[in-house]
This record gives structure tokens, C-alpha cells and sequence, in this order.
């Protein structure tokens, strides 16, 4: 059966990786993705590691399902054939500053007279109605200024970075979700639009969940950050041979781990009864959890808090995803051959849909001159 987006067709110039993350996605509900690059290829085809150039492990596995053509956005006569495939085309996706598309000729004004039904999705740093807008952007960059290297200060430690290019990839979410629902409202009008994934205001929008705590009200009722998740104890516990995650959550929990731990006293606390007190007293209780962890196994641990209902899971590594006993039910590492690499290894698109399955995982393209 076909996928949900089939009949969609999405030209991509995006590069790195929220663009590409973004329009593998689609390519995964089924939509036609031509990823149009420039001579040298997506920047991301360089790290390694790889078999042979140009096919890095990193762009392996955020541009499968895509079909990949080579030109130079430079020279008008490929520009002319990039307007001839948008003539086919339902989403324009790219990550270009305003700037550098506009010298092109393709920003959204130039295109929408000749393609109005075109949903053009434009990934850029900074909204563009801002003072920030022609400031480059990457990963790191947002994770700083967006607020998340500081939260991990607040844990004890010094500002850093999550090791994952979490802005990047959370912008592409943001992207499919949107051109998705631009989609669906040309559905109904008819006609597409612009729209402005700016990574700056994603991950600003995305840490203000919980994190704008206090700051929600006004005049504020506190500070912001939640309290629970910025507990210097909130971490992986040490136990007798490794670490363990153990996250207690009701009162119900709470009491069955001190009781079974042997501490009848805490236990038999009553400010465990009360959501707002637990609450308050949360990095205490994670201290404790702390203190009694280190006297069993990882192993010992595991067993008792699944009998007991309470949410844990081992400390993995992403080796130890790749032998996972769900994981592997769920089919969700699958080994496709690629035409020039061999054998590779893909993880699979983790949604699913019973009547429009996604796409069967085609590897990623290679650069075809």
C-alpha cells in the first residue's frame, strides 16, 4: 500500500542535517524527494566513517528515500531546469539564508506568481522578521543561545552542550509538522505559502514547556526552570557493578522503593502523599535514591523495581540498542544493501501507520554526476 504522503512530490536543497531529517521524514510517509545538490555534493557526505567518499555514515542515515540530482544553482540554464521540476512539485524545502536564495532568484516572492499550489518551507536561524536574521546558525550555536548549555549549569557542572545535535534534529520535526499542515490547508484553499522553521525560536519554544516555570505568570511566581529535572541528582544512579535508571514518580512508587530498600522510615513519610510536597522535596528524594543504590547490583535493581512497578531501564550504550530484545521485535534496525556501499544498517522510520504503511527503506543516494 501506498505511504501517506504518496502523490506528494518534495524538491529538497536543504543540506547538513534539519533539512535533510526533515525530508527523509517525508520521504518515509511516501512522498517523491529529489535532493538537488551542488557539484560538491551535501556538505554532510564528508564525516566519516565511510567506505568509499561521499557516503558518510552520518548522511547515510538522514537521506534515505530520496532520489539525488546534481546542479549549480549559479548558472541560470540548472536554475531554469530547477523551476522546470517545481513545475511537478508540491514542497520547495531549503535552509538557505534570505539572502543567498534571494541572489538566486528562487525566494518565495519570486516563485509564488509561477507555483502557486507550492508549500515553500524555508529552515532558517532566526525568524526573519528579527533583528538576528542573517546571522549564521548551527547546532551548537542555537543550544547556547537558545538557553540549553545553560541549563546543564544549573545541574552543578558548566555549561555545555547535549551530545547530539538535538536543535538541528528538533527543527526538523518542526519542519514536517509543518509542511504537513500547509498541505492540509491547501487541501482545502487551494493554494500554498511560506513557511519559517526558525531554529532559534523552535528550541526557545521547545525549553519554555517546563522550563519558563515561574516566568509564566505575571508578576513571575519564581524563577524559571523546573525543578525536577535541574536535581544535581537527577542522573543515573551507581550501583554495586554499573549505573541503573530509577525514576519513581507517584507516592505509590516512592514508598514501595524505600520499603523494599529498607528504609521503612522514609517510607512512612507523609509529605510522600502530597503531589505539591513531593514535588518540593524532589532532589532530596533523588539523594536518597542515590544513597541506596550502590548496595546491590545493576542486575538485583532492574529486577526488583520491574516487580514493583516502578519505572527503571539499564544505562545503554547504542551497542546495546543495536542487540535490543524490543528492538529487534519491532524490526526496527534493518540491514538494506546499497548500491555502492554493500551492506548498511538503517534505523527505520519509528512511526507507523495500519492503512498507509511508510516507505520500505531505499538507501541513501550517491552523488551522480
Amino acid at each position: 500500500m501506498a505511504g501517506p504522503l504518496d502523490g506528494i512530490t518534495v524538491i529538497d536543497l536543504s543540506t547538513v542535517i534539519a533539512g535533510p531529517y526533515a525530508s527523509q521524514m517525508l520521504g518515509d510517509f511516501g512522498a517523491r524527494v529529489i535532493k538537488i545538490e551542488p557539484p560538491g555534493g551535501d556538505i554532510m557526505r564528508a564525516p566519516g566513517p565511510a567506505r568509499s567518499p561521499g557516503m558518510g555514515a552520518a548522511f547515510l542515515n538522514c537521506n534515505r528515500n530520496k532520489e539525488s540530482r546534481i546542479l549549480d544553482l549559479k548558472d541560470a540554464g540548472q536554475r531554469a531546469e530547477l523551476l522546470d521540476l517545481l513545475d511537478g512539485a508540491d514542497v520547495l524545502l531549503h535552509n538557505m539564508r534570505a539572502s543567498a536564495i534571494g541572489r538566486l532568484g528562487l525566494g518565495y516572492e519570486a516563485l509564488r506568481g509561477r507555483f502557486p499550489r507550492l508549500v515553500y518551507c524555508a529552515i532558517v536561524g532566526y525568524g526573519q522578521d528579527g533583528p538576528y536574521r542573517d546571522r549564521p546558525a548551527y547546532d551548537d550555536v542555537i543550544q547556547a543561545e537558545a538557553g540549553w548549555a545553560e541549563l546543564y549549569a544549573r545541574t552543578g557542572g558548566e555549561p555545555r552542550y547535549a551530545p547530539t545535535i538535538v536543535a538541528d534534529k528538533t527543527t526538523g520535526l518542526h519542519a514536517v509538522a509543518a509542511i504537513n499542515a500547509a498541505l492540509l490547508a491547501r487541501s482545502v484553499s487551494g493554494a500554498g505559502q511560506a513557511v519559517e522553521v526558525p531554529m532559534f525560536e523552535v528550541m526557545a519554544s521547545f525549553l519554555a514547556v517546563e522550563h519558563l516555570a515561574g516566568r509564566t505568570f505575571r508578576p513571575p511566581l519564581g524563577d524559571s526552570g523546573y525543578s525536577r529535572v535541574l536535581s544535581a541528582h537527577r542522573r543515573p544512579y551507581r550501583t554495586r557493578d554499573g549505573h541503573v535508571c530509577v525514576m519513581p514518580y507517584t507516592a505509590t512508587h516512592w514508598r514501595a522503593f524505600f520499603t523494599a530498600a529498607g528504609r521503612e522510615d522514609w517510607a512512612a513519610d507523609a509529605a510522600l502523599g502530597s503531589d505539591s510536597a513531593r514535588a518540593a522535596m524532589i532532589g532530596a528524594l533523588y539523594e536518597r535514591l542515590a544513597g541506596c543504590l550502590p548496595a546491590e547490583t545493576t542486575g538485583h535493581w532492574l529486577a526488583l523495581l520491574r516487580r514493583l512497578d516502578i519505572p527503571c531501564a539499564p544505562v545503554n550504550s547504542i551497542e546495546d540498542l543495536m542487540e535490543d530484545e524490543h528492538l529487534r521485535a519491532v524490526g526496527f534496525f534493518q540491514e538494506v544493501e546499497h548500491p555502492s556501499e554493500g551492506a548498511v544498517v538503517n534505523a527505520r522510520a519509528p512511526v507507523r501507520f495500519s492503512g498507509t504503511p511508510c516507505a520500505p527503506a531505499r538507501p541513501a543516494p550517491p552523488l551522480e554526476r
